[in-house]
């Protein structure tokens, strides 16, 4: 079997150890990277000569580009283009998860942050306030407001960039993420992307067997926007876990058992029927 990897990082973790053993199996890898050059990422593929999957590890708009065209000549591609995208906007994110019922903070979009700054705009659930870019990317502005203030200031420095405001939900300082692969979930704790873990603790509590609720809204996750590699960060309100970002194809580190269960997805076959989103 012929399996391609679209990325710009061939040498990350989980994708060397899930290559490496499916080169032990017999199978033929390739790597891919859909930024290279300047022709269309169109050109980089012959389309009478394709893999039998690829998977899409990388999320730029040429990587998008590349795997519309790879499905559209037949080819299977993990995961979608279309549920790669809309991973990339949490304002579609926030719609698509408050239609199927998934546990997410309150959220609204601006079509740029400065629009606080002439008082259009203010935030309805009060402070403090998630503020983040509404396209994820590298980089991208992610932050708590406490206030008015720093609302404005921060606008200053972000006048022009879409932003979602989203309800701030209290936490243990500890974000929970949970990783899927075709079904099976691993877990891991990571400080919260804002401000210190709780008590200045250097060490991330161990992470035992997930309650059913948690386990259940991450696999419901996958259904929903029709992924089958996925992360999906989670903080627990009260004891019930709250949806606070969903991330396609993530980099993985550290569970044991996610290389095998990437190269066992990517010899299995499609799953049948469109995602149950509507795009």
């Amino acid at each position: 079997m012929r399996v391609c990897l679209l990325t710009d990082k061939p040498a990350h973790p989980l994708l060397a150890a899930a290559s490496s053993a499916l080169i032990e199996a017999g199978h033929r890898v390739t790597f891919l990277n859909p930024d290279t050059g300047t022709v269309s990422p169109s050109k980089l593929v012959i389309p009478d000569d394709l893999a039998d999957v690829y998977l899409l590890k990388a999320h730029t708009p040429r990587a998008l580009e590349l795997a519309r065209f790879l499905e559209a000549h037949g080819a299977r591609v993990v995961n979608s283009a279309a549920a790669t995208e809309l991973c990339q906007d949490r304002s579609r994110i926030a719609t698509v998860a408050d239609g199927a019922g998934l546990p997410m903070p309150r959220t609204r979009t601006l079509d740029a942050l400065s629009e606080v700054l002439h008082g259009a705009e203010r935030p309805e659930s009060g402070y403090p306030l998630m503020v983040k870019s509404r396209h994820s990317r590298r980089a991208d502005l992610v932050a708590r407001v406490d206030g008015p203030a720093e609302l404005r200031d921060l606008a200053a420095k972000w006048p022009n960039e879409p932003v979602v405001l989203q309800e701030f939900v209290a936490n243990s300082g500890w974000d929970h993420k949970l990783w899927v692969i075709a079904g099976e979930v691993f877990a891991g704790v990571r400080p919260a992307p804002v401000g210190a873990p709780p008590d200045g603790a250097q060490s991330a509590p161990l992470v035992r067997d997930l309650p059913p609720a948690w386990t259940e809204t991450a696999l419901h996750t996958g259904e929903v926007f029709g992924l089958d590699v996925y992360g999906v960060d989670l903080l627990d309100r009260e004891g019930a876990p709250v949806v606070v970002d969903i991330n396609a194809f993530p980099g993985i580190r550290g569970p044991k058992g996610a290389p095998a269960a990437l190269a066992a997805l990517a010899l299995r076959r499609p799953r049948p029927g469109p995602p149950a989103y509507e795009a």
